[in-house]
């Protein structure tokens, strides 16, 4: 692979959205020391990608200039650095690079053996390639932070996830009725069926009076929301809690930090969540022997070469999917 050249994305600056999106032909990257070469089949994109390269998270990230984003992967492995020894030449994995190196958009990348696990022939590089971020997101946010057994076990627990046809709220509605859970989902009018379809008990259509107020059709009151969009203030949550109840944000931006804070200090019994995404190889193998063993799927909302790979970042960016937008080379 030395020497060799590929073609890859990168952006050069903040902002410029999918027009700024660079196809450069780059040398191949060489793996390190725990690292793993792979030959990439299907990357996903998350939002996250997008809000880096609008300044979102700057000065943290991106590292440097330019930067080829993507982190959420799926592909072969075509060699293995020193102190690898769980991966050979050949085997298929998924893996999740790192946000501050990027490399998801690309013929090649380097992923680091800690967030690479093994990917059995049942599920496809599309599949694999969506559960990285959202999955593990979805995971964290019902087992860590709602408290939710996904073996069935523990008392019933009343869950609203908004945002539930996207990338993290359909793995969230899943994922969910491996538990003991109830789900009310809000989504928009055309993926009523397909969120139903994913095991939500109750649906409702964001832009109807009844879903912008985020009430249970039968009633219930929360004991957890997993809220995957922005916008809702605290006031339209707070009456649809349980006692107990916790609204874990997923994507919070100041108000939800501030909420946090004033609710932490007031020792109000109902809480704001901040989830800071905390990504570990077990919790990603899990996810994928979910697939393998149909109990998990992911919705793909479309497939797009990596030659058009700005067209993906546009869609990511109209925020509008159904489940995950893949790139294929």
């Amino acid at each position: 692979m030395a020497g060799k050249l590929m073609h890859a994305l990168q952006y050069d600056s903040y902002g410029g959205g999918a027009a700024g999106l660079k196809h450069v032909e780059v040398p191949a990257p060489a793996p390190k020391k725990d690292e793993i070469l792979l030959r990439l089949e299907a990357t996903s994109l998350d939002p996250i990608d997008w809000k880096i390269q609008k300044g979102m998270l700057r000065p943290f990230l991106p590292r440097r200039f330019p930067h080829n984003p993507g982190t959420d992967v799926a592909g072969e492995v075509v060699e293995v650095g020193s102190g690898v020894t769980n991966f050979k030449t050949g085997d298929k994995v998924v893996a999740m690079l790192s946000h501050a190196n990027g490399g998801g958009l690309a013929e090649f990348a380097v992923a680091g053996k800690n967030l690479t696990v093994a990917r059995p022939p049942e599920v496809s590089a599309a599949e694999g390639a969506g559960l990285p971020v959202a999955g593990i997101t979805a995971h964290q946010a019902l087992t860590q932070a709602a408290g939710i057994k996904l073996d069935g076990s523990g008392d019933q627990k009343n869950i609203l996830i908004t945002a539930a046809s996207g990338g993290v709220g359909h793995y969230a509605v899943q994922l969910a009725k491996l538990g003991n859970t109830h789900v009310t989902a809000t989504c928009g009018a055309r993926n009523i069926q397909l969120v139903k379809s994913l095991g939500a008990d109750e649906v409702l259509d964001y832009k109807t009076p009844e879903g912008a107020a985020l009430k249970s059709p039968s009633g219930r009151k929360y004991d957890a929301v997993i809220h995957c969009t922005s916008a809702i203030p605290w006031s339209t949550f707070e009456p649809n809690l349980s006692e107990t109840g916790k609204v874990i944000d997923i994507t919070p931006g100041v108000a939800a930090l501030t909420t946090f804070a004033l609710k932490k200090l007031t020792f109000s019994k109902k809480q704001l969540v901040p989830l800071l995404l905390v990504p570990k190889a077990d919790k990603l193998d899990y996810l994928v022997k979910l697939v393998k063993e149909g109990k998990l799927k992911t919705i793909i909302d479309s497939k797009h070469l990596l030659s058009k790979a700005e067209d993906a970042w546009a869609k990511s960016i109209d925020g509008h999917a159904t489940g995950k937008i893949i790139v294929e080379p």
